[in-house]
């Protein structure tokens, strides 16, 4: 299996494009639920299964071998479950909640997450950049108002929430550790068509997964798969490979400053003067760390 050579500088390029990528999710998904009539989950379903079999297909296709060793796939497995566990705890947390507390929470949490776990990565620019894009990540995505969930409610969307952002926080520690024989592309494609396959019987008892598979519903499921899952996942687990876990998840903030960009673009959606500045700020903030990842490695 081919390896390829990740820079620092390419490590974050990579990670900034998943994050863009990413921010195309919610709209694609919004439109599969909207063409299908599936549940928030049933189409979290389809994004993991269809864009791990998208790339479990391109690389028989293209002869790829499959890794065969134990440590492979213990973390094609791992990979697997983590991603099955983010899907549900953060679409839980939406159905408790709402889409605002659910994306606060789960994406603003996981950086703080990464520095807890690894404190000596704590340094002042790790912790301006992050302090500032979380500032950043509250004025653009908006806070609660008033008519929302119960306490209990919102206590128990903010757990799943949590629940969703360590899953996806430990899905970025250990993919930054290489693991012989395992490249980007086959992490994502296996480890996709197991978690996907691990919602099956969830979604199916639970809100169902049949839908009329018109023309326009299936181009969308396939979209969905391929461009913020089985693209950006890829990307993602790729730039890992260069730059430290904790740039990782910070890039991770560029999925909602995309989905506000595509929402005013497209939907005709407009940002009032706090979503502009937190725009702003956030993406100051995102440069800066970026700037910074580079400065260190050539150091």
């Amino acid at each position: 299996m081919s390896t390829v050579r990740t820079t620092p500088s390419s490590g974050v390029s990579f990670l900034v494009l998943a994050g863009v990528l990413w921010g195309t999710g919610g709209l694609l998904g919004r439109m599969l639920g909207d063409a299908t009539g599936l549940s928030s989950l049933a189409v979290a379903t389809y994004r993991l299964a269809v864009g791990g079999l998208l790339l479990l297909g391109y690389l028989l296709v293209t002869g790829a071998r499959l890794p065969r060793s134990r440590a492979a796939w213990a973390r094609i497995a791992a990979v697997g479950a983590l991603a099955a566990l983010f899907q549900v705890a953060y679409f839980t947390a939406v159905s408790l909640t709402s889409v605002i507390v659910a994306t606060l929470v789960t994406i603003g949490s996981s950086p703080l997450l990464v520095l807890l776990v690894r404190p000596r990565s704590a340094d002042r620019r790790s912790v301006v950049a992050v302090g500032s894009a979380l500032s950043g990540l509250v004025l653009l995505v908006g806070v609660p108002t008033d008519g929302g969930p119960s306490t209990a409610a919102l206590f128990a969307g903010a757990g799943c929430a949590l629940t969703a952002a360590a899953g996806f926080t430990a899905m970025s520690l250990i993919g930054a550790r290489p693991v012989p024989d395992l490249d980007a592309m086959t992490t994502t494609g296996a480890g996709f068509t197991l978690g996907g396959a691990l919602l099956v019987p969830l979604a199916a008892t639970t809100s169902g997964l049949a839908f009329a598979p018109t023309p326009a519903a299936v181009g969308l499921a396939l979209a969905f798969g391929l461009v913020p899952t089985a693209v950006a996942y890829t990307c993602y687990f790729r730039g890992l490979r260069g730059a430290p876990a904790g740039v990782g998840v910070l890039m991770a903030l560029l999925e909602p400053l995309t989905a506000a960009l595509l929402s005013v673009l497209l939907l005709g959606e407009r940002l009032g003067p706090a979503g502009i500045a937190g725009g702003l700020l956030l993406g100051a903030a995102l440069v800066l760390r970026a700037h910074g990842q580079g400065q260190d490695r050539s150091a």
